[in-house]
């Protein structure tokens, strides 16, 4: 059913495909009118539609489909058969000239390769790069390349900040199935190949998802095929239980037998159904230690329910104590995925994909990166990220989560010597694996611009394009995203990447200092709250005092964390001298009075950055402003819109965490600002 929000300016994203610029539009005007896509059957619908929409909204013109490739001044063919697994998703995009005349041909091995090399033409050709002689020989670094939703049945998003699902409505699929395919078009210009719709934490009525619902799976399975996108589904490890056996014991013979049959019923109406997620034993969800069982005998049993199917398994590893007593200072949240997981590296069978989050806490502004990386030598692993903006600002406020990816990738965990990078490991080059790649939780949802503030936009956009290829800077990538969505204006551009790129900073400046983390309200986590968690169950604790901040996770006289990294990592973070300074209180315990390398003490940097933050979000405002006329007016009011909530938010923030630490220490700020007392 058609909505007039597709009308609206921001739903296009960054398929915009605006008119290009006189300059552009006089080297291309013209060029592709023919076109000749060969090959291919699943994915042919959806690479000329794209040709159609994007050639006639960047060159104004009308193109025509031809059979005889001669006739055609763009080709688009398969070609060959697949040389290695993965290789149908790589392409190639060449360019002739011949007297002003331009043709260029994209070629793959596989139907996935065309359609991800059309969406690259496009792009290239949006950046002005395509001209005579033009190369490109991509694909993509890492073979999973996944959304995951937390979209619940009755159409509520667990953290969700842009509306309601887009799948979901009181129990039931959404109407407009069009806004769907739409979705999907959008990750499949980014490169992503599947998709899990639902919600890890599975609630009851969510079960029937693979039973009596299934057919709302099959209707969903159906449009993303049509991208590419393979579908998976998050399950409740107790299904069985819930469906009638007394147990979900995965060692019970009943019970693997009951997921078998069901497994068989799926694959049956979805034979390409990509697997399943699963969240278990964690946060109160059912999992195999309910039986006494491992996480290996808990996965391994979904698993070879899953193999005859080509069906994987994959297994968060966000599995912690959330019962902790505050009281007790050895028991530390951080080391919890690694001493559940790491004793059992080479126990989980080859279908099954244990999926480690970014950090070892919980999608903080700033965290050291997970030892799981690096610490399981022989077994399947993917990175989860948080697009969607729980603990950064949820997505009222602009912080753009690329560069903090980039850092995250770019990790050198030396497991296999210098250059053990994240992003190698992701791509399966460090350890043997059977699947390797990338998770993002999404940040989507039925808002007119998809993702709630405009902008954000961009970390959805960057983490596809991080997901291709972990080696793109993160300039590229903003410049890209820049000019896709607002055009080729040079002001614009930079203004718009210069303060996407600024906007972690900014908000770690005015939120957290220095790795500690959590001080923001319980529960729907945000805005300021200095002991929101202090005294919870959760294990979240910065344990500041009148003298002094921070964990001790040294091996030397702390929890022990800092050791489960490899023996390079480990030092650098034992060491006080050598702890790099954005994640020193997450490592150490400091008094307010010790020295920064900066020469200022701790407890000045707090009251520095948190007004420095400040600054940079009016300095923000001052910068978009200079864009009024020169971005769409709805897009301009909302941005401006929602850098005020920012703003008054970044003052809150501000006054509240400096006048907590100003309370605590008596210690007033060696600048003579007004601390709120």
């Amino acid at each position: 059913m058609a909505t007039n929000y597709r009308n609206l300016r921001d739903y296009g994203c960054w398929l915009q495909y605006d008119l290009l610029p006189p300059e552009l539009l006089a080297r291309y005007g013209q060029q592709f009118e023919a076109i000749a896509v060969k090959g291919g059957k699943t994915l042919t619908e959806a690479i000329t539609e794209e040709l159609r929409l994007g050639l006639a909204g960047l060159l104004g013109t009308s193109v025509s489909f031809v059979e005889a490739e001669e006739e055609a001044s763009l080709v688009v063919r398969l070609e060959g058969e697949p040389a290695e697994p993965g290789a149908e998703e790589a392409f190639r995009l060449q360019v002739q000239g011949d007297e002003g005349s331009l043709r260029a041909l994209v070629s793959s091995t596989g139907e996935r390769g065309l359609l991800y090399g059309t969406f690259a033409f496009l792009r290239a050709l949006q950046l002005g790069e395509i001209s005579p002689g033009f190369k490109l020989e991509d694909g993509p670094s890492t073979p999973l390349r996944l959304i995951n939703h937390w979209d619940n049945l009755d159409g509520s998003v667990e953290r969700g900040y842009a509306g309601k699902s887009i799948f979901f409505r009181e129990n039931r699929l959404v109407e407009d199935l069009e806004r769907v395919r739409d979705y999907a078009r959008l990750l499949a210009s980014i490169g992503i190949n599947g998709v899990a719709v639902n919600n890890v934490n599975v609630h009851q009525e969510e079960t029937q998802l693979i039973a009596s619902k299934l057919a709302m799976v099959k209707t969903l399975s159906s449009i993303f095929r049509g991208y590419g996108i393979r579908l998976f589904l998050s399950i409740n490890f107790a299904s069985p239980w819930e469906f009638g056996l007394d147990t979900a014991d995965p060692l019970e013979p009943q019970v693997q037998q009951w997921w078998k049959e069901r497994v068989a019923a799926i694959y049956s109406q979805i034979p390409d159904l990509g697997g399943f997620l699963v969240k278990a034993d964690s946060e109160h969800r059912p999992g195999p230690f309910t039986y006494g069982r491992t996480h290996a005998e808990g996965a391994n049993m979904l698993g070879e329910a899953l193999k005859p199917y080509g069906g994987v398994v994959i297994w968060r590893c966000f599995v912690y104590n959330c019962q902790q007593d505050w009281r007790d200072t050895q028991t530390d949240r951080a080391r919890a995925a690694y001493d559940h997981f790491q004793p059992l590296d080479g126990q989980f069978m080859d279908n099954v994909i244990l999926q480690i989050k970014n950090g070892p806490m919980d999608f903080q502004v700033r965290e050291p990166v997970s030892p799981l990386f690096g610490g399981l030598e022989r077994t399947n692993q993917i990175l989860e990220l948080q697009i969607t903006q729980e603990y950064t600002g949820q997505q009222r406020h602009l912080c753009y989560l690329v560069p903090m990816w980039k850092e995250v990738l770019d990790f050198d965990t030396y497991a296999r010597g210098e250059g053990s990078t994240v992003a190698r490991i992701a791509a399966g080059a460090v350890f043997p694996m059977a699947f390797s790649g990338i998770a993002g939780v999404s940040n989507v949802g039925s808002d007119p611009n998809w993702t709630g503030h405009t902008l954000a936009q961009a970390n959805l956009y960057g983490y596809g394009r991080l997901a291709w290829n972990p080696g793109l800077s993160a300039e590229r990538i903003t410049r890209e995203w820049a000019v896709l969505t607002f055009g080729h204006d040079p002001e614009v551009v930079q203004t718009v990447s210069s303060l996407l790129l600024g906007s972690w900073e900014a908000f770690e400046n005015y939120t957290v200092p220095l790795g500690i983390g959590w001080m923001c309200n319980p529960g729907h986590h945000y805005g300021p709250s200095p002991e929101g968690y202090e005294f919870s169950r959760w294990g979240t604790y910065h344990r500041a005092d009148r003298t002094a901040i921070g964990v001790d996770r040294t091996v030397q006289g702390g929890t022990g964390f800092a050791g489960q990294y490899r023996a390079e990592n480990a030092r650098l973070y034992e060491s006080l001298e050598s702890c790099p300074e954005e994640l020193l209180l997450f490592f150490h315990r400091i008094p307010y009075t010790h020295v920064l390398r900066s020469g200022k003490t701790l407890i000045q940097h707090i009251y520095d950055t948190h007004f420095r933050g400040v600054e940079q979000v009016e300095e923000m405002i001052s910068r978009w402003e200079q864009l009024a006329g020169k971005v769409h007016p709805e897009t301009f009011s909302h941005v401006r819109e929602r850098l005020e909530i920012q703003l008054v938010d970044a003052k809150e923030w501000r006054d509240v965490i400096n006048t907590y630490f100003y309370r605590l220490t008596h210690i007033p700020d060696a600048r003579g600002r007004k601390i709120y007392t």
